[in-house]
């Protein structure tokens, strides 16, 4: 009987590698590396040390299918979980608005306006995943923040982020999440230092709602189904009724909308109205003072 050589592996067969199924991509390699090392648990630096090392059937099984999806589009914060934003990690469901690093700079304003105010009050309207208010709850602990959504939904998730993200011992107390369309659920003796908003401000006809992420996140969050200035000038009317003397109001707004939403802080008798820009150069948020003698 004549001994025969074994037949070769075919390549499938042989174990895969955290740096085989980079290679072999079709995403953009940080995208790839982000879902990688969420499924396996890693850190970045481990796809490095540990790239060569096989890895189980049920992991590499997983990594595709969150690759295929992506690849037809998904978020990557949706097929993860989770978006960093102002350092600190929240949990992300189709259900609310991906944070974004340019909202960020509405943090960092509101932030600069109550800086000489102790125990500063602060609104956040329309809170999403609580991003903005969670963000400046822990950057100041003394503040005392409340943020209103529409959505129950969202409400859960902003909650949860608030009790895993803030110390719950912090001086202001913990962030009060509110169900109410804009003001309407707010007790009507409540004033703050600080109201913020990142609304819906994507006119309904506009083609990007049709494209990239945005096509998987919640479209109530994104537009307000007219021209895309009916939810800020809601925010931007009722807010002299609910800011202490020399209160600040800021909004985010699309990138073609700054000169009209500084014309509705003029009109309802904001002062120091300006608008700011992010680091792409867009002005992307406007706000105003509301001075003792416009109450």
């Amino acid at each position: 009987m004549t001994e025969t050589s074994p037949a070769p592996l075919h390549p499938t067969a042989l174990p895969a590698t955290a740096d085989a199924l980079l290679r072999a991509s079709p995403l953009p390699p940080l995208e790839a590396r982000i879902l990688l090392t969420h499924v396996l648990g890693w850190r970045r630096t481990q796809l490095i040390t540990r790239g060569e090392e096989p890895l189980e059937r049920a992991s590499v099984e997983r990594y595709r299918a969150l690759e295929a999806r992506r690849v037809v589009g998904e978020p990557v914060a949706q097929l993860v979980g989770a978006r960093e934003f102002f350092g600190l990690e929240f949990e992300v469901t189709p259900q609310v608005l991906i944070p974004r690093p340019e909202t960020e700079l509405l943090v960092e304003t509101a932030l600069a306006a109550i800086e000489h105010r102790p125990r500063a009050r602060v609104l956040d309207l329309g809170t999403g995943t609580g991003a903005i208010a969670v963000a400046i709850a822990s950057m100041r602990p003394d503040a005392q923040v409340w943020a209103l959504d529409r959505s129950t939904d969202a409400l859960a998730v902003a909650a949860r982020n608030g009790a895993r993200l803030l110390d719950a011992q912090r001086p202001g107390g913990a962030v009060a999440f509110l169900h109410s369309d804009w003001y309407g659920s707010l007790d009507p003796a409540l004033r703050f230092d600080a109201i913020v908003s990142n609304p819906p401000y994507i006119a309904s006809g506009d083609p990007h709602l049709g494209e990239g992420d945005l096509r998987f996140e919640p479209r109530s969050a994104l537009t307000d189904e007219a021209d895309g200035l009916s939810a800020i000038r809601a925010i931007v009317a009722g807010a002299p009724e609910r800011l202490a003397a020399d209160g600040a109001l800021w909004v985010e707004h699309g990138y073609d909308q700054a000169e009209a939403v500084r014309a509705l802080l003029s009109a309802r008798g904001f002062a120091e109205v300006r608008s700011e820009r992010d680091l792409a150069g867009i002005a992307r948020i406007s706000g105003g003072v509301l001075r003792a003698a416009a109450t």
